[in-house]
């Protein structure tokens, strides 16, 4: 992505977060503040140790996007994000987080019908560094986990790059590269609709994105569960099993 010729300058500053927030803030950027926190979270993903932390000690947040479209390279945007703490195999009911944020462009009728998000609700949400930075907060060094997860993580890292210059580091478990290795042949399309009724798990508010994660962290805890119980302890040997799934 090229960059503004004139005032090169200001934009060099920028990407270093060197710009004081104030002038930030009035040139519609985001804040240095919240540049400096993404980029220092993202410097502190991939330590080693996390491989070896028991599954039943694994801090996790399972999380999901709505957004306009399914193309994040060709101008499609984040309209809320949706996640929840797990530990383990248990779901921390108290610690959510959902935000709708502002994508700045036109939201196509069948995703509003899809998702319930209309331009009216959007306009009164924060901007998207500002649901990022609260997101990117919530999450902190923990684990990743979502469902068919190259759509989030293209959409999270599109989002990075536009606000902070930098790239998604946090370790990420895709509950369906999961279901694929613990449930071989069971499932055709191993969709979260598919798996969620597999597993006995209710379906309700599907496209609401705290909703899905919601649904979602109950798929990821069976699956922990049944990973116990093939001795699986860790997640160094979660990789190892999905590297040969």
């Amino acid at each position: 992505m090229k960059e503004p010729a004139q005032g090169g300058g200001f934009w060099s500053a920028l990407r270093r977060g060197g710009v004081p927030s104030a002038i930030a803030s009035v040139m519609g950027a985001p804040t240095a503040q919240q540049m400096a926190f993404i980029r220092s979270l993202t410097r502190e993903q991939r330590r080693s140790e996390v491989l070896r932390t028991p599954l039943e000690r694994l801090e996790t947040v399972v999380f999901d996007l709505e957004t306009t479209g399914f193309s994040a390279q060709h101008g499609d945007e984040i309209l809320s994000f949706g996640a929840i703490r797990v530990v383990g195999d248990t779901i921390m009911e108290k610690e959510q987080f959902y935000t709708l944020v502002n994508p700045r462009t036109v939201i196509p009728e069948h995703i509003t019908e899809l998702t319930g998000i209309t331009r009216e609700m959007t306009d009164e949400a924060p901007p998207l560094m500002n649901g990022l930075h609260d997101f990117m907060s919530f999450v902190g060094g923990r684990v990743l986990v979502a469902h068919a997860s190259a759509h989030d993580k293209a959409f999270l890292n599109a989002a990075l790059w536009k606000t902070s210059k930098v790239q998604l580091t946090h370790r990420v478990l895709d509950t369906m590269m999961l279901a694929k290795w613990l449930e071989p042949q069971q499932h055709q399309t191993y969709s979260l609709d598919e798996l969620l009724t597999y597993q006995s798990i209710p379906i309700e508010g599907r496209h609401h994105a705290l909703e899905d994660a919601k649904m979602t962290a109950k798929l990821w805890v069976a699956y922990v569960q049944e990973m116990l119980e093939r001795n699986v302890t860790n997640l160094a040997d979660v990789y190892a099993h999905l590297s040969h799934a």
